[in-house]
């Protein structure tokens, strides 16, 4: 039968019909978990359930997820039922009844739930995992989809489950219809190609975007955190993409992989209180970004007798590519020198006193080749090198490709007067792999990391600035250096023409 469009007043009406009490929540006894997981099509994957299917909601509040996904179409004959695609069966969902679509159960035995069904045991025993309603547009037309949120904003206030409600479309319409009908429901938009700043005009709660789109428009997170718009990114399933939205802040993520993130959530820096200040992804291709990174420049051997020449803004050096930035040392004469490379230096607000860094980075191979990731002090505080400090977060040399070094310098502790203070991991794939070079800067020491593992510690002793410069603003270098007295010590092959440094990001927190 032909389904009967309610006008918002009459909608009102049916919004307050009764609801049993075992199933309406009480918003005073709602505390939703303090996790930004969202179940995509419930928690299905681990555990070989059906997406949507109520096995995979009831895990997902299990799980204690803090919102599950759930994906709505209508029926030739007007029902709501839940499903990820338009089709179910190789039938289209929109022109086939429900009695036809039922007669094939899904993998685990369940027949296809309806949004009532699918609501109600949402409900049951849930206090803590939101229930995200995604009304698909329709196939058919405009006035269908508007069509289909009326009825969903009407089933969710008639079975109480108001309060445990979020709202998401790839119809721009059928979100601002859902806060017409409701405007305290909280309505985030998916197809991201608004800005934040134009879903708050429009009334709006949130973007939900593909995690790709706010990288492309990095200025779109502080943007919606200015105008308090809710961040959401799917659908997130590897580590990387994990580790970047869980540093930026999201306030949802959603993924197939709920368990993966759980664990994630408990080796984010944020869980131990670091808030991200500075960061690059390389999500721009070209040159690095100018206004972040600027060059030290020239070929005077930098007081170690290298052999490079280190160039300016030159992309066959320096170049972002594909989400990474590729730092080349290439054999050829500048000058005086026979190698040209790169020597990247952050900028603007790039410099810090305090925190976390973090760079995940392959190195190059060869006889010859010393890539570094280390920090100067911006002000030289105490005067020239040593006296103000360095901070080698990682060195490593050709000769010696299986180890790295973490060192800090001083006018105490340098490696001129043989008293550097430094250690060595061994680390077999650092030319063939990413690995997370991490360093931790506060008042009392520095703390040096390989992919989270603690290897090297220096404390501060208290005695003064000689053996500790480490109270004044430092920034952060990249390079790659050929030859000189450590990379050089056993030469440098002479077959050498070419030496990459890949830097998937880096990352800066403070607290």
């Amino acid at each position: 039968m032909k389904q009967r469009l309610f006008p918002v007043a009459i909608l009102g009406v049916l919004l307050s019909g009764s609801v049993p009490a075992n199933t309406q929540p009480s918003k005073n006894k709602i505390s939703f978990s303090k996790n930004p997981i969202v179940a995509h099509r419930g928690a299905f994957k681990k555990n070989g359930l059906p997406e949507n299917s109520i096995a995979s909601l009831k895990h997902a509040i299990a799980l204690k997820c803090t919102g599950t996904e759930f994906d709505i179409h209508m029926t030739a004959d007007d029902s709501l039922v839940i499903n990820h695609d338009p089709h179910y069966n190789k039938l289209t969902i929109e022109k086939t009844t429900y009695a036809e679509l039922i007669k094939t159960p899904l993998s685990n035995g369940e027949k296809l739930p309806t949004l009532q069904e699918y609501t109600l045991a949402g409900l049951k025993n849930n206090r803590s995992t939101r229930l995200v309603f995604e009304i698909k547009p329709s196939g058919i037309s405009k006035d269908r989809a508007l069509q289909v949120t009326e009825r969903v904003v009407s089933l969710v206030h008639r079975l109480g489950a108001a309060p445990m409600a979020v709202y998401i479309s790839f119809d721009y319409d059928v979100c601002k219809k859902v806060k017409q009908l409701d405007p305290q429901a909280h309505v985030q938009y998916l197809n991201g190609d608004k800005s934040p700043e134009e879903i708050k005009a429009d009334g709006l709660d949130g973007v939900d975007y593909h995690y790709s789109v706010f990288q492309k428009h990095p200025d779109w997170i502080t943007q919606a955190k200015k105008n308090n718009i809710a961040l959401n990114a799917w659908t997130v399933n590897t580590v990387a993409e994990m580790d970047w939205l869980l540093a930026n802040g999201f306030d949802f993520i959603t993924t197939n992989e709920p368990e993966l993130l759980a664990e994630q959530l408990k080796k984010t820096p944020a869980s131990k209180g670091w808030k991200l200040t500075w960061s690059d992804e390389f999500n721009q291709n070209g040159l690095p970004d100018e206004h972040k990174w600027g060059y030290d420049v020239g070929g005077h051997g930098w007081g170690n007798k290298e052999l490079q020449y280190y160039t300016k803004a030159d992309s066959n050096n320096a170049l972002v590519k594909n989400g990474k930035l590729f730092i080349t040392a290439l054999k050829q004469n500048h000058d005086k020198n026979t190698y040209t490379s790169a020597r990247l230096i952050t900028k603007g607000k790039g410099d810090w006193l305090y925190g976390r860094v973090e760079v995940s980075a392959k190195l190059p191979a060869g006889r010859g080749v010393w890539p570094a990731i280390w920090m100067l002090p911006t002000d030289w505080k105490y005067g020239g090198w040593p006296a103000s400090g360095e901070i080698d977060i990682m060195e490593n040399v050709g000769y010696n490709p299986d180890t790295v070094f973490s060192s800090v310098h001083t006018k105490s502790f340098n490696h001129v007067i043989g008293t550097q203070k430094t250690k060595g991991l061994f680390l077999k794939d650092a030319g063939s792999n990413f690995h997370l070079y991490a360093m931790e800067w506060n008042r009392n020491r520095i703390d040096f990391f390989v992919d989270d593992q603690l290897f090297f510690s220096f404390r501060n002793t208290g005695k003064g600035f000689k053996e500790w410069p480490f109270d004044q603003r430092f920034h952060l270098l990249l390079n790659i250096a050929i030859g000189g007295n450590w990379g050089g010590l056993k030469g440098v092959d002479a077959q050498l023409d070419k030496a990459v440094m890949e830097v998937d990001y880096v990352r800066v927190f403070q607290k």
